[in-house]
């Protein structure tokens, strides 16, 4: 092999390599039925924390709308699904009884500052870099599980608007 072809085929093979690296680093989505689950994340929380926020996108590329009921997580006692109200000019999450509607062709976004899933009862801290398993419930679709990984800052990392509210959990 002449030098010039060693070359082409290191950066050949590198450039095979970078590409699936960033295809697994992206494709962090999940599916059941017909709802896409896009990039479950959380953040980092301190010691001493009761609870996190789950953020993701719920796609509904079907003709019938679902419901996402509920959840769990072996890293939490309790999983529900919150949204954010105006209480008296004040910006309180409140859980949803009857879980959150996605209609057929339609994406849901939880980010931080809006919907919410709400792991209670953390039984550690989560730390960036972490895998937190966990499952979502839908009404019709059923069960799925999901991997909520840890990040510092999802939102502006992975091309979201949720970045840009990074500062109101």
């Amino acid at each position: 092999m002449t030098a010039a072809v060693r070359v082409i085929f290191v950066f050949v093979t590198f450039a095979a390599a970078a590409v699936l690296a960033a295809g697994e680093a992206a494709a962090h989505e999940f599916k059941i039925g017909s709802l896409d689950i896009g990039h479950p994340w959380s953040r980092p929380t301190p010691q001493g924390a009761e609870m996190a926020g789950g953020y993701l996108t719920i796609t509904n590329k079907g003709k019938v709308a679902d419901r996402l009921i509920g959840g769990s997580s072996p890293a939490a006692s309790e999983i529900e699904v919150h949204e954010m109200v105006d209480v008296d000019g004040v910006a309180k999450t409140r859980a949803l009884e009857n879980g959150l509607e996605i209609k057929p062709g339609k994406t849901v976004e939880f980010k931080p500052g809006a919907l919410r899933i709400v792991l209670r009862g953390i039984k550690e801290p989560f730390q960036v870099g972490q895998k937190v398993k966990g499952t979502l419930v839908f009404e019709k679709a059923g069960t799925v599980d999901i991997v909520y990984n840890v990040e510092e800052n999802a939102g502006a990392a992975n091309g979201g608007i949720a970045g840009a509210h990074h500062g109101h959990h």
